[in-house]
């Protein structure tokens, strides 16, 4: 599973990071760093949970290699 950030929609919450440290840093204004990153095994259900509770809408999910978000 992957989780990206899109950095010209976060607001700088930080709910993300909140819900999922190990997943979801934050850059010097707060803001979720902008990217992919593989979600580590066991970490499923925290990148779900953050993804879902991002107010802007900033996060999504893929599954590794399926190209689906």
């Amino acid at each position: 599973m992957q989780v990206a950030v899109d950095g010209n929609v976060c607001q700088g919450h930080a709910r993300c990071n909140a819900l999922a440290p190990e997943i979801f840093e934050l850059d010097d204004w707060g803001h979720a760093v902008a990217g992919e990153r593989e979600v580590p095994t066991g970490h499923e259900e925290d990148a779900a949970r953050a993804v879902r509770s991002c107010p802007e809408g900033a996060l999504s999910i893929a599954d590794a290699g399926s190209g689906t978000r």
